[in-house]
């Protein structure tokens, strides 16, 4: 790592090296004070856009038959029941499908706070084609103008997937929040992912108006291209890359932002509702295990509720969610009494070259397995 800074107001940090590290968020005493912020596609809906006829069908799909991820919408209405401060949902779908997607969450009983849909119409009536594939600076854009108009003592966590950039921009927004970003390099970063020109004078006006704070907690990534969690590593552990809902569930139980009873009804919904092997919620467990995302606290708080856990309340879940907590009860000699959450450990220019590499090669590699004759 090229160096250690410190943690300053204002846009005037370098551009390269480690951004530091600080304990993960103890947030049981804050859930009120939490901001969530939601992708759609690829991160709570099952969305094709790979290609132009992707493009067509989605754009013209009922309400009824979009399909949420298994677990999405039972870790969604288990966090509005803690009644944080907001949940918006940022999307890259166009205007023109807010109605649909309003009716599909309303079927999936989401109830939200604020939900930001694409300009794609109004762009390409100005010509402005690369708009349409354009995610940092629409995304970015409406990510800190947003934070301008939270309370800025509220912290946030972030959903997002790994079909385009969410895991760079995301970062990049927490660090321009925290003050960690210069001027400068917003503007590299801007002209590197080839921004129009007329729109980089707003996207760091808006950037230098956001209240300094290091506030964005975790940046969860929905694996929904089964890409490799190594090709993560650099975001640190800020970024929590995950294959099914069961994970972040785990994660918010460790920070505190969700009971355990909470996270053990997502459990069920995935083994109950989405037929998902029993065996699975241990799995995930020991894959955040594994990669350093857990402390002893997480099998704390859910070896609270092993008494609860009965059919009359999880029915058919009730053997396995017994069985996940006897494994986690034996793992948590393993686990540290802490887990540090880390930033990005490169310089942005350097991460957003690697990143688009590795969101060509999984674009590449999803429309090859959909060609594969079965």
């Amino acid at each position: 790592m090229a160096g250690t800074y410190q943690f300053r107001i204002g846009l005037h940090l370098s551009s390269a090296g480690c951004y530091g590290s600080q304990m993960a968020p103890e947030l049981s005493e804050r859930r009120d004070q939490i901001v969530y912020r939601w992708d759609l596609d690829k991160t709570y809906l099952r969305t094709d856009f790979d290609t132009l006829r992707d493009l067509v069908r989605t754009a013209f799909e009922p309400a009824s038959r979009k399909r949420a991820y298994p677990g999405a919408s039972a870790l969604l209405r288990e966090i509005r029941s803690t009644e944080p401060a907001a949940i918006f949902i940022l999307s890259g779908s166009p205007e023109q499908m807010r109605s649909v997607l309003e009716a599909k969450l309303r079927l999936d009983g989401i109830r939200w706070d604020g939900l930001t849909l694409k300009p794609s119409l109004r762009n390409l009536a100005r010509g402005r084609f690369r708009f349409l594939r354009d995610q940092v600076s629409y995304k970015l854009t409406a990510l800190l103008r947003s934070r301008t108009n939270v309370d800025p003592t509220t912290d946030e966590i972030m959903f997002g997937d790994d079909a385009e950039g969410d895991a760079f921009i995301y970062s990049l927004y927490a660090d321009i929040a925290a003050g960690r970003v210069s001027q400068e390099l917003l503007m590299q970063v801007a002209e590197a992912a080839h921004v129009y020109p007329d729109d980089i004078p707003q996207i760091v006006r808006i950037a230098a108006r956001v209240p300094r704070r290091d506030a964005i907690r975790r940046i969860f990534i929905h694996l929904e291209r089964v890409s490799s969690t190594v090709g993560f590593n650099d975001f640190g552990h800020r970024v929590c890359p995950f294959y099914n809902y069961f994970q972040p569930a785990l994660v918010l139980l460790d920070d505190g932002a969700l009971d355990a009873d909470a996270v053990l009804r997502v459990g069920a919904d995935l083994v109950v509702a989405h037929t998902f092997n029993p065996e699975v919620l241990a799995a995930s467990f020991d894959d955040l295990r594994r990669r350093g995302y857990l402390s002893k606290r997480v099998v704390d708080r859910i070896s609270g509720s092993l008494e609860s856990i009965v059919p009359a309340t999880f029915g058919q879940a009730s053997g396995p969610l017994r069985a996940l907590v006897k494994t986690m009860e034996e793992a948590r000699p393993e686990l540290p009494e802490e887990v540090e959450v880390d930033a990005t450990k490169e310089d942005y220019l350097s991460l957003f070259k690697r990143d688009q590499a590795r969101a060509r090669a999984a674009k590449r590699r999803a429309v090859w397995t959909r060609e594969i004759p079965r």
